[in-house]
């Protein structure tokens, strides 16, 4: 495993199907390491939607569901064999969901824990290309997202981020739903950690939302919730078969508002849908102005081939590039937080800025803070001053009497440390005279990602089998980190 992509031997890239410029962007990578005489393995939604695409052809693809085989479709491929594993795991005929979720796996943020509950989804959006790689709902069982949670925290994690394409349709396959999971994840928090929700279709947050708003008032979750709308024309969400209207996503939003004082409501548009008119998209902009959403992510429309919408008629390339200027014209004259300003917040701090200036954390409404990038406050939960605010931050000061809460069970890992792996394991792997030989290759404390993956391959060392298996577990758990990122990573 190696920093520099041009040293390594291969390229393991991982992929996402949901717009155009992410495929491109996957083919183009896929043509660099062709052109460098590497070796390929392809994971991720486009092959597993598309294995039989043309620059696909004659090389290594591991499917969304066999990521724990990845070790042996690099051996074999390094061996020049092309290995293709796309199948559907099942248990008595029932689909299987994802990855298991006790795999070994390196945190991107040592302090914050990303757990898929559920994959795949009930709806058949006519613009969405994931379904088809995804499949159909599974749902993992509540008590293994519990024990997943409860070892997170025993690792030094002070946030968990729930993901899934769909987290409100969660248990629906298996006879539970999504406020029975979150009442008991919540027993499992301890004081000065934060559970934050991932993104819900209207649908099936209606049913649940008296349950949802006692949930998202709870001190130990974020009082925030992504619901993506995509449209305010009720005929543009029927061809896009979104199944539901925009009164249901104003009844989801106007009840959480009321009921959750200070909801944080994130949401999505697609601008430029085929057959979107211009009555439909100034809907769309009144809703907007309406609720004036202090996190919206605007999409421009791209046809994804295979699917129902690329077949529609389309909307001229210069109407949505237009429309999607307008709405971000809105999305950007109005401040949501400057209101803030000399407000006193409870903020958990888990990262840095890109700029490196400062720490980054969150307010009880998952708003972002930025806060002096002091050592002794990261992955603490402390009460700020706020000084300043713009368009997607505030500034906070720590007050010279708040008390400051350490989330964490035991010390964190560190970065590019392995998570899952058993005490024992953990001696033998620090202790074996073999593993000595090769500093490099330790999978304990590490500073930095990429110094901890400046590793040799198992089938380029030779003798200890406990080396092999090492790194073969680091590669496993570095490919379990991306597949619920969705990013590319060269080994």
């Amino acid at each position: 495993l190696l920093d520099n992509s041009a040293e390594a031997d291969l390229w393991l890239l991982n992929s996402c199907t949901v717009k155009n410029p992410a495929e491109d962007h996957f083919r183009n990578s896929i043509k660099k390491a062709q052109e460098g005489k590497k070796k390929v393995v392809l994971a991720g939604c486009v092959p597993q939607a598309q294995p039989r695409q043309d620059y696909l052809k004659g090389l290594s693809i591991i499917g969304v569901q066999q990521i724990d085989r990845v070790v042996e479709v690099v051996e074999e491929t390094i061996k020049g064999h092309s290995v293709k594993l796309l199948g559907q795991k099942k248990d008595n005929g029932k689909r299987l969901g994802g990855a298991r979720l006790d795999l070994p796996k390196i945190r991107k943020n040592p302090l914050i824990e990303i757990i898929s509950i559920n994959t795949g989804c009930l709806n058949a959006c006519t613009y969405c290309k994931t379904k088809h790689a995804r499949g159909d709902l599974a749902s993992y069982p509540i008590e293994e997202l519990v024990d997943r949670a409860k070892q997170s925290f025993q690792e030094g994690v002070c946030e968990i981020w729930l993901t899934s394409e769909d987290t409100g349709a969660y248990g629906r396959d298996i006879g539970t739903d999504l406020p029975t999971l979150l009442w008991k994840l919540v027993e499992a928090i301890p004081e000065g950690a934060m559970l934050r929700l991932g993104m819900t279709n209207p649908p099936y947050i209606l049913e649940h939302l008296e349950e949802m708003a006692k949930i998202l008032n709870h001190p130990r979750v974020y009082a925030f919730l992504h619901i993506p709308v995509q449209s305010a024309s009720d005929s543009v969400l029927m061809d896009m078969k979104r199944e539901y209207c925009v009164a249901d996503f104003k009844q989801v939003v106007d009840f959480l508002k009321e009921k959750v004082p200070g909801i944080t409501i994130a949401t999505d548009i697609i601008c430029g849908f085929p057959g979107e008119t211009d009555e439909d998209f100034q809907e769309t902009m009144k809703l907007v102005e309406q609720y004036r959403f202090p996190s919206l992510f605007i999409n421009q429309f791209y046809p994804r081939p295979g699917t129902p919408a690329a077949k529609m008629h389309q909307v001229p390339a210069a109407v949505k590039k237009q429309r999607t200027k307008d709405l971000s014209q809105l999305f950007h004259s109005y401040n949501p937080y400057d209101h803030k300003v000399g407000e006193r917040q409870r903020v958990l701090v888990t990262e840095e800025s890109f700029d490196s200036n400062y720490y980054v954390a969150h307010n009880p409404f998952y708003e972002q803070v930025l806060v002096p990038k002091d050592p002794l406050l990261m992955g603490k939960m402390v009460e700020v001053h706020i000084y300043e605010a713009g368009k997607h931050f505030m500034k906070g000061q720590p007050v010279s009497d708040a008390r400051v809460y350490t989330a964490s069970l035991t010390r964190p890992l560190a970065k590019g440390e392995v998570s899952g792996l058993t005490e024992e394991f953990r001696h033998a792997a620090q202790n074996s005279t073999s593993w000595k030989a090769h500093p490099s290759a330790e999978i304990p404390v590490r500073p930095r990602l990429h110094s901890w993956m400046a590793l040799q391959l198992p089938w380029q060392q030779e003798g200890g089998g406990l080396k092999i298996l090492s790194v073969s577990l680091a590669l496993l758990a570095v490919l379990v980190m991306f597949y619920y990122g969705g990013m590319k990573i060269e080994l």
